[in-house]
């Protein structure tokens, strides 16, 4: 029984603040939608226990007083969970549009479509995110009575499980908090980012409202010592006009002390103080103008703090004047002029303007139209988009001008590049620069208010990666992409016709279960990525072949050179045909291979040959770290080596580390072992000491591995010296 008074009592609230302005016909359809959600609906409750008709009152009620939208939208609020799907008995479609026509109908198929999504979080359902905001984009109506919606559930959200809690909180911080600002509902922007960081980060929420609670008086206290010396010139010019001290938002306030490192204290601007005007249509600038010059007459004012969005309104349909002043005792204040039907519009966003405008959404609907265009992309980033989404949506505006006057609104930082996809995607795609106010400018340039710009593109130009790095709008950020993976994706077929080509030379077959080893192999998820790199040549195509063909036992040295290097690189190396080894002189006189620097082998060393793309071959010691890892990749680029002897002797360089206790003279008696006792030469020494122990690195010279060895033993044999090994570099 108490359910259904308190169900009533909020019926009635309602009806009795519809009643200011509807007329009876309207008020009938509010009575019939209530009794008909009420049959249906009746006390049945959410799996988190919130009475249905109860949650659907406060959104009607949202709508109706604190977004101001038509009879229509309200009623719609009312019945928007008549078919939810939990219920015992839902609506008919054919009740819904016999009762109430077609136009609520349509609202109610589209919210229902949005509650049929699921969007966890934005990583793991990117895709319904995508849905969710093309569903959104249909109809603003359906839009703002979503917005009220979630509203609602925000101010409940304590009654929610914590895992269903966290996804109302994102879809709310990533889509319903933008998209209210985005409609000028700014008042339900700041109480959504409110809530959210109230149940994510309660300590430094309560904290704001405590010190905001503290400074109350204080705050008070200054705003009328502020606007009495306002007050008293406007009056006296005979000005109609209201003033009211706003505060700033909690969310705010902690973002200003988050991003520019700042104590609550130090926040300059924790309030901004209004003048609503009660102007005729045809004087609203000039009194708003008029106005200004007073303020500043009486305080000095801040130039570069100077908004107009009277003379230009914000895409929303947003107007005001605003100005930073230096108050009393040294304090800065922000100053909001605007009139009485600016102020609605500020307050109710959209659903005032159309008041207004007759229905017109001022570029709203061409917003809307923007973003489906994105969204219907199938190459689209969607995590990209909606990061970029919320961040050009809290942006500022400015504003430029194209060569025929066109007035082109883009977010603050947008570059010359923005402002040519803005235009059209094919003058962003061939864009080189253009003029801005006569002056020639880079890709690069941001965009600065009233600049005049002319475009300048190139038939050769075409998108690059690095474009990503300065492009600020989502469109053409998108486009930019979608662009790359065209060129990606031709490279990629001419990289499949280079890999076809070579396996039908070699008479090996390209297909499926092939491709999918290949993938495999390489740790490619699509072959698009595998082709790709093909073409750009950083996989080799015998790469892909050693994966089928393992090499015949009876496959030489010669023939594996062969394949791999050009003729000229190949025809004076040695081979011994009996054994089938590339045989390495000692004197280092032949120019068709070098010793490799990663493990420096020397004469007598076990060593292999590596054929390389560029370099030629290089010899490796048998035992070198990166062995290992080439024989596993590119058996077929390992051939068979061995020093050949010769009557002449060469050096080869090699490293020992050595270490011990630090006695007088060591380093002395090193140097004398290495150059007189063994015959060595030393190319240089690092010797590093702590604490009564060195540690050291000598870089030498040695005819063999024997000479290496026997220099090895002699070191051993010094007085305090502990160990000596042979290093890789």
């Amino acid at each position: 029984m108490q359910i259904q008074q308190e169900i009533h009592n909020q019926f009635e609230q309602l009806k009795e603040f519809c009643q200011l302005t509807w007329d009876d016909a309207a008020i009938l359809k509010l009575d019939n939608a209530f009794e008909f959600a009420y049959n249906i609906l009746g006390e049945q409750k959410f799996s988190h226990g919130e009475v249905i008709l109860s949650h659907s009152l406060d959104v009607a009620s949202i709508i109706a007083m604190e977004i101001g939208l038509e009879p229509d939208s309200v009623i719609t609020g009312l019945l928007h969970n008549v078919r939810y799907e939990h219920l015992k008995e839902k609506a008919s479609p054919n009740d819904i549009s016999n009762k109430f026509g077609e136009y609520i109908f349509a609202i109610l198929e589209g919210m229902a479509k949005i509650n049929a999504l699921g969007t966890d979080t934005i990583d793991l359902h990117a895709e319904n995110y995508r849905k969710l905001m093309l569903a959104l984009a249909g109809d603003v109506r359906v839009i703002l009575i979503k917005i009220a919606d979630r509203l609602q559930v925000m101010r409940t959200l304590h009654l929610y499980e914590e895992a269903r809690r966290t996804k109302l909180l994102n879809e709310t911080l990533y889509l319903y908090a933008p998209l209210a600002h985005r409609l000028g509902l700014y008042n339900i922007n700041s109480e959504m980012l409110d809530l959210n960081l109230k149940f994510q980060k309660p300590e430094e929420y309560k904290y704001i409202v405590d010190r905001l609670k503290e400074t109350e008086t204080e705050r008070a206290n200054f705003v009328a010592e502020f606007v009495k010396p306002i007050e008293a010139k406007l009056k006296k010019r005979g000005i109609e006009f209201s003033m009211k001290a706003r505060t700033k938002s909690i969310s705010s306030i902690h973002n200003k002390m988050k991003n520019k490192n700042v104590s609550f204290d130090e926040v300059l601007d924790l309030f901004a103080i209004r003048v609503i005007l009660d102007s005729k249509p045809e004087n609203e600038k000039t009194d708003c103008w008029m106005v200004y010059s007073i303020v500043t007459e009486e305080y000095q004012t801040n130039p570069n703090r100077l908004r107009d969005w009277i003379s230009i309104p914000k895409s929303n349909g947003y107007e005001s004047l605003h100005t930073t002043v230096m108050g009393p005792h040294q304090k800065w204040v922000e100053i909001q002029i605007r009139t009485k039907r600016m102020d609605e519009i500020a307050e109710k966003g959209l659903a005032a303007h159309w008041k207004y405008k007759g229905g017109k959404s001022s570029g709203f609907d061409e917003w809307l139209t923007g973003i489906r265009d994105v969204l219907e992309n199938p190459d689209m980033n969607v995590v990209d988009f909606i990061d970029h989404f919320r961040s050009n949506v809290y942006s500022d505006e400015i504003f430029a001008f194209t060569p025929k006057g066109d007035l082109k609104k883009l977010p603050l930082g947008a570059t010359m590049l923005d402002f040519a996809y803005e235009i059209h995607s094919n003058l962003g795609d061939t864009c080189v620069g253009g003029l801005v106010n006569g002056k020639k400018v880079n890709l690069k340039y941001k965009l600065k208010n009233g600049d005049h710009i002319s475009i300048e593109t190139s038939n050769n130009q075409k998108p690059k990666m690095d474009w990503l790095d300065f492009a600020v709008t989502s469109k053409a950020r998108n486009r930019i992409k979608a662009s790359l993976n065209e060129e990606r994706n031709s490279q990629a077929a001419q990289g499949r016709e280079i890999l076809v080509r070579k396996f039908k030379n070699w008479k090996m077959d390209l297909g499926d279960e092939a491709i999918r080893q290949i993938l495999k192999h390489f740790n490619f998820k699509l072959a698009v990525d595998f082709y790709y790199e093909v073409a750009r040549g950083k996989i080799d195509p015998l790469e892909v072949k050693a994966i089928f063909a393992e090499k015949a036992e009876d496959d030489s040295a010669k023939k594996t050179i062969e394949e791999l290097l050009p003729t000229r690189q190949t025809k004076e190396l040695s081979y011994d045909s009996g054994e089938d080894f590339l045989l390495i002189d000692n004197n280092l006189k032949n120019v068709n291979y070098t010793l490799a620097q990663c493990c420096n082998p020397v004469f007598g060393d076990k060593i292999f040959g590596f054929v390389t793309i560029k370099q030629g071959i290089k010899i490796h010691r048998e035992n070198c770290p990166n062995a290992k890892d080439m024989t596993e990749r590119y058996p077929y680029r390992v051939i068979k080596a061995k020093w050949r002897e010769t009557s002449s002797r060469n050096s080869f360089l090699t490293t020992l580390h050595i270490s011990g206790t630090d006695e007088i003279g060591i380093v002395s008696d090193i140097s004398h072992i290495i150059s007189k006792d063994v015959g060595s030469h030393m190319r240089s020494i690092n010797i590093e000491s702590d604490k009564g122990h060195f540690e050291g690195r000598m870089q030498i010279f040695v005819n063999s591995l024997e000479h290496l060895e026997f220099l090895i033993q002699r070191l051993q044999n010094v007085k305090g010296i502990t160990s000596v090994t042979r290093g890789d570099k």
